[in-house]
């Protein structure tokens, strides 16, 4: 069964940056997927910041991180990472990676698979 592991979320000072993974195992035609980077806060809807389309390239990012997050690919392996700079407390969440293989999840904001989360904390 394919599956997703989220890593190198951990604590940020305020104006810092973290970076954090999105490893895939057992997937299939992996470059077809949609993956995304999708984040929960206590008290706070479900927030999809980002997401590439794998089969082109395409990303997206919601208005709360653009210019501050970037997605990108790891070349040599199934694995989409997030780059994130000028955190601040409201970045405080857990991490989520989501994959869906319509090519639309970008899109929809719908996807079939989850990844377990990693935490993620802004503080001083």
């Amino acid at each position: 069964q394919p599956y997703l592991v989220e890593s190198g979320g951990g604590l940020a000072q305020p104006g810092g940056s973290l970076n954090v993974s999105c490893e895939a195992f057992g997937f299939e035609h992996w470059n077809s997927y949609d993956v995304a980077w999708v984040r929960q806060a206590p008290g706070k809807e479900r927030e999809q910041v980002s997401c590439m389309n794998l089969v082109d390239g395409t990303t997206y990012y919601s208005d709360s991180v653009k210019g501050r997050f970037t997605i990108s690919r790891d070349s040599g392996k199934n694995a989409v990472s997030l780059q994130m700079t000028s955190l601040g407390p409201d970045d405080t969440a857990v991490y989520y990676c989501a994959a869906d293989q319509t090519g639309w999840g970008c899109v929809t904001k719908d996807f079939g698979l989850w990844g377990p989360g990693t935490q993620v904390t802004v503080s001083s």
